[in-house]
């Protein structure tokens, strides 16, 4: 499909790829991974030919499709609606559409044979394109990733860029092509749609190249994993989990050669010097130089996994009732997030609060943190410290300052060794750490802010998003850093790795209350998963909408019998409506089961079981529309 030969690119004088080769082949789901700064960002622009190679080749097919999702996308603008927008993947569908409006008002003047035989052919080929789905199929993806109805009539530039990012991944989705090229597809994601792109890429057919840092993503989706370390391409036959069990099995066997070569390296420079002095022996010492200059050097292997080594210091203990929050209330014009709510945070609570955008995670956090205006009580307990991170906190950084003086104005109790260890840990190394902050981007801002949270005086971390911008091995490097916190926390993250490896109990907000359960995310998961649900079995098509018309008013009947009777049967539709809200909630449960994605015929089951109840659903809303309309024009 793609294939990539001896691929040498070089910045400078330095070399982001030395002689690389990767084939893709048709089907591949491959995630591309390494550090930052390796070059995996670059190496799709060299795919896509934004960027040229200074040697080697990528060759390809003519006719190969590709999508490319880039987070220059994110500079894309327009005053269409989002619909409109994601509609523009059906470039030929589009201009077949206009073509045909213009002969059909050319019709109504002209009827000539030409102009008839004309319209016919658009008009096949715009079927033969299923070019009367292109909305619907627009309208499916839109809502899998996370936007309503009213949100697809919106103008793009009403959208924040995380949102606007979504859009061109759905347009990038209707595409349909036969490669897909996704940087970070889920760093705009909630968890939902994270579920619902994971369900959409195990069904896609063509091949997949990812750049992510979300290893639970890359274990649901890829099926082999490609790293890019020391300008060489190194490919593995397995998703992330089986990419670290076989780079270790690696690793152990280059360990054991580099030492096996590294005594005989010692050995024979033992035998040169003891020979090089005697005259008989010089000869044999000369050529055993010679053998040592030609031999083709193993490498030691890197500490590529480096560990905390410092302690967390907070001053005093807390209470056992951290944060009590009683009958809270908190709303927003168009949002209700809370309605007497309540819930306890007690000592040593490691907390994961999860769910969609817009469900009010970031608010109850600033709600905790009492940030945030609200009705009721949240009642800090005895002795509590609390730090708070968000991504508003970077503008609290002291521009003017070195990394390590932010460090050390804020946590003068650590040492300079322990500072620098953590600041390492967040890939500020060397002279890094005595580069000015507002020299710094957006990403390592984030980063020291985020090492800031980790050094504070505090005995309950308030975390939103912490996992932004950082890489896999700064997310381990966190991950064992809240691992070792003794104190209490609660964190908001869609890194679901990073979920189930630090949480104790999981959070999430459900008709407006805050619901917990008392586990593990993988635990809570597998309860979701088994929480009741409609059985996905293929039905039968919904009723045609003219099937069930809905009755117009006689003229002869009493103006309030005819209101008592639209009433009526707007009663039976509304019932009906919420019947099928509820079939169509129970059905994307199912569409993001594991169990659902891992079987092809069951996911394909799922789908259609999914749409057949879209589809009624969406003919029974019109309906309701049209009931409504008659029956406020006759009151």
């Amino acid at each position: 499909m793609i294939a990539i030969n001896n691929l040498t690119f070089e910045i400078g004088s330095r070399a982001l790829y030395d002689e690389a080769n990767w084939h893709i082949k048709p089907g591949d789901k491959t995630g591309l991974i390494g550090a930052n700064g390796t070059g995996k960002t670059t190496l799709l622009k060299l795919i896509v030919g934004d960027a040229k190679p200074t040697s080697g080749t990528i060759s390809m097919s003519k006719d190969i499709k590709i999508g490319y999702l880039n987070q220059d996308l994110l500079s894309y603008q327009s005053d269409k609606s989002i619909l409109h927008v994601a509609m523009e993947a059906f470039a030929r569908q589009n201009q077949l559409h206009t073509e045909i409006e213009e002969l059909l008002k050319k019709l109504e003047t002209d009827y000539s044979e030409d102009i008839l035989h004309k319209l016919s052919d658009k008009q096949h080929e715009f079927d033969a394109l299923d070019g009367y789905n292109i909305e619907f199929k627009a309208h499916e993806i839109l809502a899998g990733l996370g936007f309503s109805e009213e949100d697809q009539k919106r103008q793009l530039g009403e959208f924040s860029g995380g949102w606007r990012m979504r859009v061109m991944l759905a347009k990038i989705l209707l595409q349909a092509p036969d490669i897909l090229l996704l940087d970070e597809p889920t760093n705009h994601l909630d968890l939902p749609s994270i579920k619902w792109l994971e369900t959409y890429l195990l069904a896609f057919e063509g091949a997949i190249v990812i750049v992510s840092h979300d290893r639970w993503f890359l274990d649901k989706v890829v099926n082999r994993i490609v790293e890019s370390r020391k300008g060489k391409l190194t490919p593995y036959a397995g998703n992330y989990s089986f990419y670290l069990e076989e780079k270790a099995l690696r690793g152990e066997i280059q360990k054991n050669e580099y030492k096996n070569q590294q005594q005989k390296i010692k050995q024979e420079e033992q035998l040169i010097n003891r020979f090089r002095a005697k005259a008989s022996k010089a000869k044999l010492a000369q050529s055993r130089i010679k053998m040592l200059d030609k031999m083709e050097r193993i490498e030691d292997v890197d500490d590529e996994n480096p560990s905390v080594n410092f302690s967390f210091r907070f001053s005093k203990q807390s209470g056992r009732h951290v944060i009590r929050i009683e009958d809270v209330s908190k709303a927003y014009p168009s949002n209700v997030i809370l309605e007497h709510a309540n819930a306890v945070i007690e000592k040593g609570d490691k907390i994961a609060l999860i769910g969609a955008n817009g469900r009010g995670k970031s608010t109850l956090l600033r709600i905790i943190a009492g940030v945030e205006s609200f009705e009721g009580e949240s009642i800090t307990g005895h002795n509590v410290t609390q730090t708070f991170f968000a991504q508003h906190q970077l503008e609290s950084l002291h521009l003017e300052n070195a990394i390590l003086e932010e460090l050390q104005a804020f946590a003068p109790k650590h040492t300079d060794t322990e500072l620098r260890s953590i600041l390492g840990s967040f890939l500020f190394t060397g002279d890094d750490v005595f580069k000015k902050i507002k020299v710094l981007s957006g990403g390592e801002k984030s980063r020291v802010a985020l090492a800031k949270a980790l050094t504070a005086d505090a005995n309950f971390l308030i975390l939103d998003e912490p996992t932004n911008h950082l890489d896999m091995a700064s997310v381990n490097i966190l991950i064992q850093a809240l691992n070792q916190y003794e104190g209490t926390f609660i964190v908001v993250s869609h890194d679901r790795y990073l979920l189930d490896n630090v949480a104790n109990k999981i959070w999430f907000i459900e008709d407006h209350q805050i619901k917990e359960y008392p586990g593990t995310y993988a635990e809570y998961e597998e309860w979701q998963s088994k929480r009741p649900v409609v059985e996905a079995k293929p039905q039968i098509a919904a009723p045609k909408k003219e099937e069930k018309p809905v009755k117009k008013a006689s003229p002869t009947e009493d103006k309030s019998k005819q209101i008592k009777k639209l009433n009526q049967t707007l009663q039976q539709v509304e019932d009906k409506v919420a019947e099928l809200e509820k079939q169509l909630a129970d059905a994307e449960l199912v569409l993001g089961q594991e169990e659902t994605y891992q079987d092809q015929k069951k996911l394909a089951a799922a789908n259609q079981h999914y749409q057949s109840v879209k589809t009624e659903l969406q003919a029974y809303q019109a309906d309701w529309e049209s009931l409504a309309e008659q029956i406020m024009e006759l009151e």
